[in-house]
């Protein structure tokens, strides 16, 4: 069960050369975490392994875009993204993620490997302002809908701007 942490408003910021590594199973509950991912996230080894990698979930990242980043990986795709995690002790850090399947050598999928690094402020700007329309989505949609129906709205508004998810974050984040 996640633990019950109140965010606070300070962000921890990462340095250009913070790369945050972690590896999953099949269900999202963690068997590897680097020195960076404690540091940053203030959790030690002990703390996150065998967890649900949700354990750094900020309440200020919808649901949508886990289900778009759940849906990319059923796909067999590799997953960018822009994600507001929360430390241990209520903190937050903003990260472009990337998500790759983790493979046996006969090519069965065991699991999922995350790396993260640091995001631009203006690539964190765009996020925010997206990722707080898509929470009201969510909280007037209620518990079941929220994540289909703000996962519709984001669809659709970057589809009026002639993008996806993908060609967002690799237009605005990647440098």
């Amino acid at each position: 069960m996640k633990p019950k942490i109140a965010p606070t408003q300070h962000e921890v910021r990462l340095q250009d050369s913070d790369l945050i590594v972690s590896k999953t199973d099949l269900t999202g509950r963690i068997t590897y975490v680097n020195r960076t991912f404690m540091r940053i996230s203030n959790y030690s080894e002990s703390e996150v392994l065998g967890k649900q990698h949700n354990v750094v979930r900020h309440p200020d990242m919808p649901r949508g875009v886990y289900r778009l980043m759940w849906e990319t990986l059923k796909d067999e795709r590799e997953f960018f993204g822009v994600v507001k995690n929360m430390t241990a002790d209520g903190d937050f850090y903003w990260v472009l993620a990337n998500v790759t399947l983790d493979r046996l050598p006969d090519g069965e999928v065991v699991g999922y490997y995350s790396v993260r690094r640091s995001v631009s402020a203006e690539a964190i700007g765009i996020a925010s302002e997206l990722y707080a329309q898509m929470m009201r989505i969510e909280r007037d949609a209620g518990a079941a809908s929220a994540p289909e129906a703000s996962l519709a709205w984001l669809r659709r508004t970057l589809a009026e701007k002639t993008t996806d998810y993908d060609q967002f974050v690799l237009a605005n984040c990647l440098g």
